[in-house]
């Protein structure tokens, strides 16, 4: 056998041999895809009172899910167009959960919302009498 032939020959078997292997390799690539996309952090917010007199308390409670326990999560007002951290805060308990307690002057209706890890939670309103 010359060596032309010898390299057309084993040229055309690597390429009939990555023709057969590659969508084979392909399909099983594609569940590894799948199962490695992150879950993105969560938070809840409730209010147990939805309108209140000024300076008046009332409880903002959630649970989270996919952060780690105890992580830190802050009470946000939104004050014209800027959300401001408000001195409010606490760390989740063992159950991935929060209660605070909150007293509001503002008047009006409010937006509040919690933060914490990279988690945002809805917004909740409270109207301030």
């Amino acid at each position: 056998m010359s060596i032309n032939r010898f390299k057309y020959v084993s040229v055309v078997g690597l390429t009939a041999a990555a023709l057969l292997v590659g969508p084979v390799a392909g399909a099983t690539a594609t569940p590894q895809l799948a199962t490695t996309t992150a879950v993105r952090p969560t938070l809840t917010a409730k209010v147990t009172a939805n309108h209140v007199r000024a300076w008046q308390q009332f409880r903002i409670y959630g649970a989270s899910k996919h952060l780690k326990t105890g992580t830190r999560v802050t009470l946000q007002q939104k004050q014209g167009k800027r959300w401001v951290a408000l001195p409010v805060s606490m760390r989740t308990n063992n159950k991935a959960a929060y209660n605070l307690r909150v007293k509001l002057g503002l008047k009006g209706r409010n937006s509040l919302r919690m933060v914490g890890g990279s988690a945002v939670s809805p917004i909740v309103f409270v109207t301030v009498r």
